[in-house]
């Protein structure tokens, strides 16, 4: 009964580390009748599953909200491991600094 205690109490932290960034720009008006401008960039309206930033938006007339597809890693070994942004997966690899081939345990990340 611990042990299962012990669980649910570290699963209810990831969680609440594994909440995303997120941020809304007003659109100007004006600025566009195609969509939404994020970054140089016109996307749609409507839902964005994947900017080229690695962000999940929904462009509206008003507003762009977007919120990130990845979550920064703040625990980790920082003397012998380093973190990388991998665009391809939206995610940030954590690898040893010596031999970049081989990951680093993380044990939390912020949104």
């Amino acid at each position: 009964m611990k042990g299962f205690l012990a669980f649910l109490l570290a699963m209810g932290i990831i969680v609440a580390l594994g909440d995303a960034y997120c941020f809304q720009k007003m659109n100007k008006p004006g600025e566009s009748d195609e969509g939404c401008i994020l970054d140089g960039k016109l996307y749609p309206f409507g839902e964005i599953s994947r900017t080229e930033n690695c962000y999940r938006c929904s462009c509206t007339r008003d507003a762009m909200r977007c919120c990130t597809l990845f979550h920064t890693p703040v625990g980790y070994n920082k003397e012998k491991c380093k973190v990388v942004f991998n665009k391809e997966s939206c995610n940030y690899d954590v690898v040893q600094k010596e031999d970049p081939s081989k990951e680093c345990f993380v044990y939390s990340r912020v949104g």
